[in-house]
């Protein structure tokens, strides 16, 4: 059912080619709505609601009550269990957190940076095939602790007008503002611009469907985004010491996220190799999401042979996975010499499910190969940074014929005068 690939030759690059899910281009569709919302707010919202949910809206707001019977509905021991996640993810963001700073060791000149935190964030949180209250508590809390004084949350309704419990429990966990029933590109349309009853929010961040990832695309620049988000990968490394069952199950349970999802194994032993595919097909038996992780490994799986470890971080390189799981007997011997990864799960007891639901480092990740050039999501997404400078006088005289030579370099006189015109003589 899976690919075994013999990477050791010393071309190995073409078995490492990330693949190009096949995506339909919805961009006509989505940029309709994102207008129609632009214009007719509201009104078109429920209409999209309706259409798209299959529900009929009378107030997309969830009130305090609905998530204080919520945070009822799914029981103390979940609730503790939220509140334990919640308290490692604030712990391991809280060090995050950034300070300005001030320059003013020559004479009559004082130069700094200031941190602000965004004034209003917005969190998409998908429906779908399963729930995420994880991806409420990852976005939500970072945003918290960088001073963000509002956040609000849209996320689908189900059939029945509601949301689910789960993730309504994890947004009074996490301190959310605001919450409505609304997904899809119409619920990125309204964060980007506002309606009657949502307020405009200066960045969007969460993952979703194409139609989600286009919007984000389209109202980039009207707002800010974390990511364009694609279907969840993972990579793992693993030498003679990895246990087979383990990382089996560890590449089950990436694929089980969707048919999209991509699970690698790359290892030096041929041995792991063979066993972790018949792990594979051996788990596979027992799963309740058979059919999605099955369609995910039989298209997007991959076993690839290395000559050693050092060459298997070569080709995690080149992949640039979204998760990577290092199962080798010394995993931090290799850390220095991982480049590109989005979070990286070290030791034979460390799977990914651990950082995507309680460790505390985020789990919104960049995707499909972005980890060369994108960080997970963290309290620096939700600040901006302003320099500031002040020069005395004296301090002004001291540079300005350098100035004026610079600006009448690039032709522009006005910037030359602006310092002229400031000369002590005058």
């Amino acid at each position: 059912m899976i690919k075994i690939t013999d990477g050791r030759a010393a071309d190995w690059s073409e078995v490492v080619l990330r693949r190009d899910a096949e995506q339909h281009d919805v961009s006509a569709t989505v940029r309709d709505i994102i207008n129609n919302v632009k214009t007719r707010g509201d009104s078109a919202v429920l209409e999209y609601t309706e259409r798209f949910d299959g529900v009929k809206l009378s107030d997309m707001r969830v009130s305090e009550a609905e998530i204080e019977a919520a945070k009822e509905s799914v029981g103390a021991e979940f609730l503790d269990v939220l509140e334990s996640a919640a308290a490692n993810i604030r712990a391991f963001h809280k060090m995050q957190k950034r300070e300005g700073f001030v320059i003013d060791d020559a004479p009559g000149i004082v130069l700094g940076q200031k941190i602000t935190p965004l004034g209003c964030a917005g969190i998409y949180v998908p429906g779908g095939t399963a729930p995420y209250p994880s991806t409420v508590l990852m976005d939500a809390i970072p945003a918290k602790i960088a001073g963000v004084s509002r956040i609000i949350m849209t996320t689908p309704p189900g059939r029945d007008g509601k949301i689910n419990d789960g993730i309504l429990a994890a947004a009074g966990v996490s301190g959310i503002d605001e919450i409505y029933k609304i997904g899809g590109a119409q619920a990125i349309a309204a964060l980007a611009y506002g309606t009657e009853s949502i307020p405009r929010v200066d960045k969007i961040v969460g993952p979703g469907n194409i139609f989600v990832a286009t919007a984000k695309k389209l109202v980039y620049g009207v707002v800010d985004i974390d990511m364009i988000a694609g279907p969840s990968d993972i990579l793992i490394i693993a030498d003679s010491s990895a246990n087979p069952k383990f990382v089996a199950a560890d590449m089950l349970g990436q694929s089980e996220h969707d048919k999209l999802s991509s699970s690698v194994l790359v290892t030096d032993s041929e041995v792991i190799a063979n066993e972790t595919a018949k792990e594979i097909g051996a788990q596979l038996e027992n799963l309740p999401r058979k059919d999605i992780a099955a369609a995910s490994i039989e298209n997007n799986g991959q076993i690839i042979l290395a000559r050693d470890v050092r060459h298997a971080v070569e080709i995690a390189n080149a992949i640039a996975p979204e998760h990577l799981e290092v199962c080798t007997d010394d995993p931090f011997e290799l850390l220095p010499l991982i480049q590109n990864a989005g979070s990286i799960f070290l030791g034979h007891y460390t799977p990914e499910a651990l950082g995507d639901y309680f460790a505390g480092p985020n789990h919104t990740l960049p995707t499909e190969g972005t980890s060369r050039f994108f960080s997970p999501l963290s309290v620096d997404d939700f600040i901006k940074k302003s320099s500031y400078i002040s020069y005395s006088r004296d301090a002004l005289d001291s540079v300005a014929q350098k100035v004026e030579t610079f600006a009448r370099r690039e032709g522009l006189d006005a910037h030359a005068n602006s310092i002229t015109i400031r000369k002590s003589k005058n």
